[in-house]
């Protein structure tokens, strides 16, 4: 049997080969042709060199991906990998070479690369290594678990005092989550059951997902890869089994201060035996394009690399370093020894087995299979340590912050038929310090309990809920208003006769984002956090968990229901904030929420200007198109993919990406699928062979 490379009417490639190593080539073989420039962007931001073509806007995360060490922690768990899972290292070795013979395909001329940005920056293609792809996986995850978060906490703790955890906890403005549902056969109309979600994500152009389809004689696999990791490792359906995950919101990451010294022979660390121990020291340079080069020195302690600061401390003068410890750099194990288990799954229990080699991120799994098995459990590793080294940055010098081993993986059942998992605190509550609100995981529970029975064709509607619960305490306050004038009287029973949904085409939506992104600002602006309005001089990659305006808009519920906030007006200054967008209304035409509320994608490159489209939805609807409140109405964030998972009839499946298959400008299947996902719409996935197009056999091993 010859490598076949075939697609659906959507451009989605669909492999077929005759072994999981000649299936990983084409795999890495037809993500080339379709991501080139997209697995460039991430090769280099894993090893921290995007700056040298990007220019200085790339410089920061360079610097953190440098300090961190996140090409050499690859390369350490590759080293592991082929030491001790030597099959797995050749089925990645497999897809690096077909990721570089696809590259070669291109050339070495960038005026002649089918993706245009390689002429626009003037770069050409480089060389995949075997670790690359445990570089991409690490760098894409590494900031996943929000572990700047801690670094907020101190601040607020310092400034504010230890009841400000609880006020200001939330899914903070840099963690990803997800939606996610699974309904037993005894809820489905086939006796069989179905899954579905969305991973809520950065939304990028191209795609963090790639929709596929890997055949050989050992599987066949239809899902949602990472480009540039070999497999399916998040959502994917194997016909007699399919799985999918949230962030489980778990903290397995901990930052230490550290006191630091130069000697003569380098630089040493005061660890919690009392005595200096000599810190790991080198020098990086940094290429900027159109910029000098600049010198970044890179430490590590017997903790973990230090991520900001030195012996001299911040960038301000402020006598503070911090190291990062986190367990790929502790263990050498990334996870991808549960990849091909993962493809090779036949009914729920290879899952579970699969996921016991998962590392990171820590995720919640949900599985289900056609012999009625299910599956809802955390998978990934956390450490057990103390108490404070989940909460905040802990001393380096102190003894008793050390890790002692890896906590046990706790699994859940399901209620009536149904498990939901939304990044609330649930089933990996032991896990973490701070969780989604409970609202999306409360509306889906709620949704499905609407009726007995569901069909795959059903479930889509859910993704595009729009209500948004947490309104109500706003909305409470401005009940509880009186002596308003004119206009801001009218505003508030407008705001209370509201439907509470988030439609892009609602009048009434915009007024109360307008309103809470008033209450926002007021708040930020009160003397009793002025103490917060400049963070201190962390790297600027870690500065959005430092905002505070994105703080207070994304914690509102806890500030407004709180019974004391420092000594705050609170009806006064909800007051003020009704008042003055009342006013700025008057002799305005009317605005409806998707006027401001549109999809700001990111791309490596700018984009020449282009009408970014509406959006339904805000950060604590199921529709999770997260605006930052009192910040700005864009939404940078939103369901990266759209799933429906059945367990019937594959066939009878669907996704949805929020661009397309194709990652080059202009192709036909770059941005067709961005009407669909707008609607709420999915297309279905496809698995007759003879439904599809055959683009090519593959071409043989150079």
């Amino acid at each position: 049997m010859t490598t076949e490379i075939h697609r659906d009417a959507w451009g989605v490639p669909h492999l077929r080969a005759p072994d999981p190593f000649a299936l990983a080539r084409a795999q890495g073989l037809v993500t080339a042709r379709d991501r080139a420039w997209q697995l460039e962007v991430e090769r280099h931001r894993a090893r921290g060199t995007s700056a040298s073509f990007l220019g200085p806007g790339a410089l920061a995360w360079d610097v953190f991906a440098r300090r961190a060490r996140l090409e050499d922690t690859a390369r350490r768990c590759h080293t592991a990998l082929t030491e001790h899972d030597p099959g797995t290292a050749a089925w990645v070795a497999a897809y690096v070479d077909g990721v570089n013979e696809g590259l070669a395909d291109l050339g070495e001329d960038p005026s002649r690369c089918a993706a245009p940005e390689f002429a626009r920056v003037g770069l050409a293609p480089g060389r995949w290594e075997p670790w690359t792809p445990l570089a991409v996986w690490l760098s894409t995850h590494i900031l996943f678990a929000g572990f700047p978060a801690k670094l907020w906490r101190e601040e607020a703790v310092r400034h504010l005092g230890p009841g400000a955890v609880g006020l200001f906890a939330t899914d903070g403005p840099g963690t990803a989550g997800s939606n996610g549902w699974l309904v037993a056969g005894e809820r489905t109309v086939t006796g069989h059951a179905l899954l579905a979600g969305d991973p809520h994500r950065f939304v990028e152009d191209p795609g963090v997902y790639q929709q596929i389809r890997l055949a050989c004689d050992e599987f066949d696999v239809v899902g949602l890869a990472v480009p540039g990791v070999p497999g399916i490792a998040h959502f994917g359906h194997t016909g007699t089994v399919a799985w999918a995950i949230t962030n489980a919101m778990a903290d397995y990451q901990d930052l230490y201060r550290e006191r630091l010294r130069r000697t003569g022979a380098g630089v040493e660390a005061l660890g919690p035996d009392g005595l200096w121990h000599r810190a790991a020291r080198h020098t990086e340079p940094v290429h900027v394009a159109g910029e000098d080069t600049v010198e970044v020195e890179v430490l590590e302690t017997d903790r973990g690399p230090v991520i900001a600061g030195g012996p001299e401390g911040l960038d301000d003068g402020t006598p503070l370093a911090v190291s990062l410890r986190y367990p790929p750099r502790v263990t050498g194990d990334l996870g991808f020894g549960a990849l091909l288990p993962l493809l090779r799954a036949r009914r729920v229990a290879d899952v579970d087995r699969a996921l016991d080699a998962w590392a990171e991120p820590v995720n919640v799994v949900q599985a289900a299979d056609t012999e009625g098995g299910v599956l809802h459990r955390v998978a990934g590793r956390v450490p057990v340590r103390a108490a404070d080294n989940r909460v905040r940055v802990v001393p380096a010098w102190e003894p008793g912050h050390e890790w002692t081993g890896w906590h046990p993986l706790p699994r859940a059942g399901l209620t009536d038929g149904v498990a939901v998992m939304a990044n609330q605190r649930g089933v990996a509550a032991a896990l973490g310090v701070e969780f989604a609100p409970p609202h999306r995981a409360d509306r889906i529970r709620a949704l499905l309990g609407e009726r007995r029975t569901w069909s795959a064709a059903d479930l889509p509607a859910i993704h595009t809920d729009t209500h948004l619960a947490s309104a109500a305490p706003l909305l409470d306050r401005l009940a509880a208003l009186d002596g308003l004038t004119g206009p801001a009287a009218a505003l508030r029973e407008r705001l209370l006769r509201w439907d509470r949904r988030m439609d892009a085409d609602s009048e009434d939506a915009a007024a109360y984002a307008q309103v809470r992104g008033a209450v926002v600002r007021h708040l930020a602006a009160q003397p009793a956090f002025a103490a917060l309005r400049t963070p201190p001089a962390y790297p600027e990659v870690l500065l959005p968990w430092l905002a505070l305006v994105p703080r207070i808009g994304y914690a509102l519920e806890h500030l407004l229901r709180a019974e004391e906030l420092y000594g705050v007006d609170r009806p006064a200054l909800v007051r003020a904030a009704l008042e003055e967008v009342a006013h700025a209304r008057v002799g305005r035409p009317p605005a409806r929420w998707g006027d401001t509320h549109r999809l700001a994608a990111w791309r490596a490159l700018p984009e020449p200007q282009t009408p970014a489209p509406a959006l339904s939805g805000d950060h604590d609807c199921v529709l999770c198109t997260s605006a930052v409140p009192g910040l700005t109405d864009l939404a940078a964030r939103g369901p990266a993919a759209r799933y429906v998972w059945d367990l019937a009839r594959r066939e009878d499946s669907r996704w949805v990406v929020p661009h397309g298959a194709h990652g080059t400008p202009g192709h036909p299947h770059h941005h067709d699928q961005l009407p669909l996902w707008l609607r709420g719409e999915l297309v279905p996935v496809v698995t007759d062979w003879a439904h599809l197009e055959k683009e090519s056999d593959a071409p043989p091993r150079r």
